[in-house]
């Protein structure tokens, strides 16, 4: 029956449905709330953009924009993109797995430090492939992980700009404990709970 379809993640009872349902309608106002903001700071922050952009380019060759693949909503690939923070000779890997800092630039290693090479991503979000807050997107050769997190459908997600795992735990846990930050996020989703996640990346940024 369509009442006891499982709606966001795995064996849900039919007491549940209520709750489920409700965090269905939660991620439709919050598209339109991810919709909204990152208009509002893609104008607000464009001369950023622009000056970032020249600073990359006076620092020598090679593209402004880092692309790479990722797994968004529904483990689809998208293509995240980043202000290049790395020599085009670093390898294809995640930055939080990158630790060679010959591979940073100096202007990269700032950006990274106050977080403003993520900033491109909120053209991301405007397309709809990201959100600001969900699940940090993994790039598609991390196997095991992403295979746990499809069974759980931590998947239906947008993954997010910042999130549950990377506020709480950011690079000091594994691989298995940053899931289960995202289950739990998964489970206890709420505009609160969002709320206090940008709150604490925040002052996090703040503190740097």
């Amino acid at each position: 029956m369509r009442a006891r379809q499982k709606l966001l993640y795995q064996n849900i009872e039919i007491e549940q449905l209520g709750v489920i349902m409700e965090k269905n309608i939660y991620l439709h106002a919050k598209r339109v709330g991810d919709v909204l903001l990152s208009v509002g700071l893609l104008l607000l922050l464009s001369p950023l953009f622009v000056i970032i952009a020249l600073l990359i380019k006076i620092q020598g060759d090679g593209p402004v924009i880092f692309i790479q693949e990722r797994l968004g909503r529904n483990s689809m690939p998208f293509k995240i993109l980043k202000f290049r923070s790395m020599t085009l000779s670093a390898p294809n890997v995640s930055a939080h797995e990158l630790h060679n800092k010959e591979y940073v630039t100096k202007l990269g290693s700032f950006l990274r430090k106050t977080s403003l090479d993520e900033l491109p991503q909120l053209i991301n979000i405007l397309k709809g492939e990201m959100s600001f807050v969900g699940p940090r997107p993994f790039i598609p050769n991390e196997g095991e992980i992403v295979e746990r997190r499809k069974e759980a459908h931590v998947d239906k997600l947008r993954p997010g700009l910042t999130g549950f795992a990377q506020v709480m735990a950011r690079d000091t846990v594994d691989q298995n404990e940053k899931f289960e930050l995202d289950l739990y996020y998964l489970k206890n989703m709420s505009f609160l709970l969002d709320l206090k996640i940008m709150g604490l990346t925040f002052f996090s940024l703040k503190g740097k």
